[in-house]
């Protein structure tokens, strides 16, 4: 599939048909009925020659009744057949991509933040919804469709030269012209539907970005200009699908036309043949009508069909990409972290989100168990970059993490992010209740703990205040709830978890005093016994921490308590107390 000229790509197929292995009895099914529906495809014109030549042309009334029944039987077969066909190749293909779309999004479930950093959303939920739907037309109206029409076009022509080598042979004179037009038409249409896809993607990715920021759309008065952009987009969105309705316009009345060349052919060579009292009968002739339009139209349909398989064919070779891709962190951890009181170290600790791009250069501390570490410095100067390496997010360029002495990477994955609760300063709430939000549909939390912890940490009020309380439905991203409501939902996400170690990312600086008293009383509760870091912005934070660990510029410039930070003259920490922090005692 990576020639963009290439009809078919048989690797790729193959890999296809392993998920269809699960399925055999139903894929040999579809198989078998797209080889019976060749086969009675020749029934009805074989029975109508029989007819016309039978009992019309001896005036025979009884006979024509038995065989006027036949044809009723031969139709109801086909009929059968091409029900048995259609139900079970389209389930074939939703099992199978059913079963794709799993595997896709367990993927993406372990990659890296760096994957996703690097990655639209909008394309990522083109190749699991979309291109995983158009993978299923290769089973439904693609692959099974094309074999049955080129078993029933050899039958057909078999048939045909058994009956009327004469005959056959007009018909099959004009066969080179459409199967050439065919063929520039494939190759055609796979450049044409590469780039629709591309387009698509191109305007997914658009539109759910700028729906997700609409508010700073609108705040910098920006509608216009997006607009502007997204008619743009859609323009050449339009214009990839226009080139193939174009192709389809230009080869469909060729199509058409070579058909009816073909039949206008027949009736005139066996007209004259008939008249002249030659070998062709009104009968042949009559059969040679309907056996020329099905052996051309499955040619016209498997030009469409090769459309709808190549189609599929980009899809599975996009999703296959992303399958391929190797961008999870390596869990080949076997100890199981469990509860833990044991201390956390960085050692000599170097990490760049790009390898040119040092954000931390050989950062070294120590938290103590159940000891409290706050972290300051400016925006930039490497403190979210911490968290994300603690809870392996992304891998360190080198150096050392280590929890109760044992490096993070000899955890299983799971066990280490179990033991720890992250409060982040953006929350993300998904569009379900805040109980729901609050557990993450984890079974081991009963609701009875989740009304339990919000009372013990005072959110409970608030929470009971809105319709239908704790199964209250905060929609997409919490967007019914203030940023401190949020903030509170989150808090109390991390304290019913029972984190042996709890991580607060600025959790307090973009909310209101009320909410900030809130979470200061839930920090004190949670905090005892356990060890905590948190990435100081408030005041009261800082200056209750065993520990303060002072950044600048991806190195840590001091550590020490509060008091002993604030007596070095000239010291970063003490000239940022006196800029920042005093300013707030003021208010």
């Amino acid at each position: 599939m990576k020639e963009v000229g290439k009809a078919f790509d048989f690797k790729l197929f193959k890999r296809l048909l392993k998920y269809a292995q699960n399925y055999r009895l139903v894929f040999y099914f579809v198989a078998f009925t797209a080889v019976a529906i060749s086969g009675v495809a020749i029934l009805r014109p074989y029975l109508l020659q029989l007819t016309i030549d039978g009992p019309i042309k001896e005036k025979e009334p009884n006979a024509l009744l038995i065989f006027i029944i036949l044809m009723i039987g031969a139709l109801l077969l086909e009929v059968l057949f091409q029900l048995a066909f259609i139900f079970y190749a389209n389930w074939l293909g939703q099992n199978v991509i059913r079963d794709i779309r799993n595997d896709l999004f367990k993927r993406m479930l372990n990659f890296k933040m760096k994957y996703f950093d690097n990655s639209a959303v909008g394309r990522l939920t083109t190749r699991t919804v979309n291109d995983i739907e158009t993978i299923s037309s290769i089973f439904s109206e693609g692959l099974f469709v094309i074999i049955s029409d080129l078993l029933k076009m050899l039958v057909v022509a078999g048939f045909m030269m058994f009956k009327s080598w004469r005959l056959s042979l007009i018909v099959f004179a004009i066969m080179p012209l459409i199967l050439y037009a065919t063929r520039l038409f494939q190759r055609a249409m796979k450049v044409a539907f590469e780039e629709v896809r591309n387009q698509v993607a191109n305007l997914n990715s658009f539109v759910q970005e700028r729906i997700t920021g609409m508010k700073i759309v609108q705040l910098f008065t920006r509608e216009k200009i997006e607009y502007d952009t997204f008619k743009e987009i859609n323009e050449k969105h339009k214009k990839a699908w226009i080139k193939t309705v174009w192709y389809n316009s230009i080869y469909f009345p060729i199509a058409e036309l070579s058909s009816s060349i073909a039949l206008g052919l027949v009736v005139w060579y066996g007209g004259l043949n008939a008249l002249g009292g030659g070998v062709v009968s009104l009968g042949i002739i009559t059969a040679f009508i309907d056996l020329t339009q099905i052996l051309f139209r499955p040619l016209r349909q498997i030009a469409d069909k090769f459309n709808t398989l190549q189609m599929g064919m980009v899809a599975a070779n996009r999703v296959f990409g992303i399958l391929d891709t190797e961008a999870s962190i390596p869990d080949t951890g076997t100890k199981v972290l469990g509860r833990t009181t044991g201390v956390i170290s960085f050692e000599d600790v170097y990490f760049g989100y790009n390898e040119d791009t040092m954000v931390l250069k050989g950062v070294s501390f120590t938290v103590q168990p159940g000891e409290t570490l706050a972290i300051v410095g400016a925006t930039g100067a490497g403190k979210s970059t911490i968290i994300n390496l603690l809870s392996r997010f992304y891998e360190i360029n080198s150096g050392t993490i280590k929890i109760n002495n044992i490096p993070i990477q000899e955890y299983t994955l799971s066990s280490l992010r179990k033991e720890i609760a992250v409060v982040l300063q953006d929350v993300m709430l998904f569009a379900d209740s805040i109980l729901n939000n609050i557990t993450l549909n984890n079974a081991d939390i009963t609701e009875e703990e989740v009304y339990e912890a919000a009372k013990a940490i005072g959110v409970s009020e608030f929470i009971e205040s809105l319709p239908n309380g704790f199964q209250y439905n905060v929609k997409e991203r919490g967007t019914m709830l203030s940023s401190g409501q949020r903030q509170l939902i989150s808090f109390l996400r991390a304290y019913v978890n029972k984190p042996s170690i709890l991580i607060l990312d600025e959790a307090t600086s973009s909310i209101d005093s009320y909410s900030e008293e809130l979470i200061q009383i839930a920090t004190e509760r949670i905090t005892r016994g356990r060890t905590s870091i948190v990435i100081a912005h408030r005041l009261a934070t800082i200056q209750k921490a065993d520990k303060i660990l002072v950044m600048d510029a991806g190195k840590v410039v001091e550590m020490g308590t509060h008091e002993e930070l604030l007596k070095k003259e000239g010291g970063y920490y003490r000239k940022l107390y006196e800029v920042q922090f005093l300013a707030e005692v003021k208010e």
